[in-house]
């Protein structure tokens, strides 16, 4: 299954979705719960007609959907063509997508020794050390944000540190690096801008605002 490229992706010109680390995203405004349901289920009977099935979320005020093919463990054309699909349906019913209010966050340890480490942050977070795959710890009930290894070089004296990487839509990270500057922050690095840029609060603990532009 074809892995698409970030310019694939927005060149399919799916504008009420954002890609972040791994899936598409979307945030529909639906209003009340009673929009949101009758939303939902026209989204299900969408997915059921292409054998495809998003990650859907309901809440009060908005539905939030995202799509990723499991089997391949990426965006592929389907989670394009389904994308399209959900944005008829929200048209349909007159809902009004807000793409540059998704976000992810996910927790980064550097670790020079995965293998001794990886176990115990996989108990710990899932209860089993099952939840250790590859470089990732993944909660399967969805509760816990994912905790991803940073690979580094062993040291006398170990340098593991826990730092944030934040997901956002590629059109709204300068504006929030501005505006956590202006809070008192210091960009680190931007060195591999848009991809990430490395951000320190006033005493030096870091964040990597991320994109999924220049992967």
């Amino acid at each position: 299954m074809e892995k698409l490229s970030s310019a694939q992706i927005l060149d399919a010109g799916l504008a009420d979705w954002r890609k972040l680390a791994q899936a598409l995203h979307g945030r529909f405004l639906t209003g009340d719960f009673t929009g949101g349901l009758a939303f939902v289920t026209a989204v299900a009977r969408a997915a059921e007609t292409a054998n495809h099935h998003p990650e859907v979320t309901l809440t009060y005020p908005s539905v939030e959907v995202k799509l990723i093919s499991h089997d391949a463990g990426m965006v592929t054309r389907r989670d394009l063509d389904l994308a399209a699909r959900i944005s008829e349906i929200a048209r349909e019913l007159g809902i009004i997508a807000d793409p540059r209010a998704v976000t992810e966050l996910e927790l980064a340890l550097d670790t020079a020794d995965l293998a001794a480490t990886g176990p115990f942050w996989a108990a710990v977070l899932t209860g089993n050390r099952a939840g250790l795959r590859g470089d990732d710890v993944v909660d399967a009930s969805g509760q816990l944000p994912l905790l991803w290894f940073q690979h580094t070089e062993p040291h006398q004296a170990p340098r593991q540190r826990f730092h944030l990487d934040l997901w956002l839509p590629h059109d709204v990270a300068e504006e929030r690096i501005d505006a956590a500057v202006a809070a008192g922050g210091r960009v680190v690095d931007d060195s591999r801008a848009p991809a990430f840029v490395v951000l320190a609060d006033p005493e030096g603990n870091k964040v990597c605002l991320c994109t999924f532009l220049d992967r």
